[in-house]
């Protein structure tokens, strides 16, 4: 495993990160991988970035518009709830403030809304369903920013890489994701020929 000292290339990791099936990281993974509650909130391209964390108390809106002040191109902004599953966290224009600050993407362990428009807009947004009712401005003490944080039952630390696709979300350390990723490209290699060895037995 590759030490904190010596991390892959971002770049370059990311790079053969998008070019491989997230679900093949399922046969040498076992955690960094979110719920199955939290889905993409519409059709999206895969999205590969880097982790910023934010904590929110309650239904307060204040620490996302924070947390979106420190965004910069490529981040994935992921948003602990600490448990809220009735206000949604990100909607249209929290959406499109995060896309002018070059994310690529947003997870939230909780709701969100304005699905429409966030498919018209374009940026991938997972979460855990939709509503109607939305955080306010309260501006109240409680949140922090580039922590630890749980999201869908993982632990999501500032810098982690997230994967999300049509399938769910896996966040995971570089090092981690390096010590893989050729053990993964193989395996993509390999299937299109395991595919057909497979479809030509059912058709004998």
């Amino acid at each position: 495993m590759t030490s904190l000292d010596n991390r892959p290339a971002p770049n370059t990791l990311l790079d053969r990160l998008r070019r491989v099936s997230f679900p093949t990281i399922g046969h040498f993974l076992e955690s960094g991988f979110l719920d199955s509650g939290i889905q993409s909130a519409h059709p999206v391209a895969n999205v590969v970035g880097v982790a910023r964390t934010v904590s929110v108390a309650g239904a307060d809106a204040c620490a996302v518009n924070r947390a979106i002040d420190t965004l910069g191109r490529g981040d994935v902004l992921v948003i602990d709830t600490g448990g809220n599953r009735t206000h949604a966290h990100i909607g249209l224009v929290t959406a499109t403030a995060a896309l002018a600050a070059g994310a690529a993407g947003v997870v939230v362990d909780g709701l969100s809304t304005d699905t429409r428009e966030l498919a018209e807009l374009g940026l991938p947004v997972f979460s855990r369903g939709t509503t109607l009712l939305t955080t306010k401005r309260l501006d109240r003490q409680g949140h922090s920013w580039g922590e630890p944080v749980v999201c869908g039952g993982a632990v999501v630390r500032d810098g982690d890489l997230v994967l999300g696709d049509a399938n769910g979300v896996l966040v995971s350390a570089p090092e981690v994701l390096d010590a893989v990723i050729g053990d993964v490209e193989r395996s993509d290699a390999d299937e299109p020929e395991l595919l057909r060895r497979i479809g030509g037995d059912v058709r004998s």
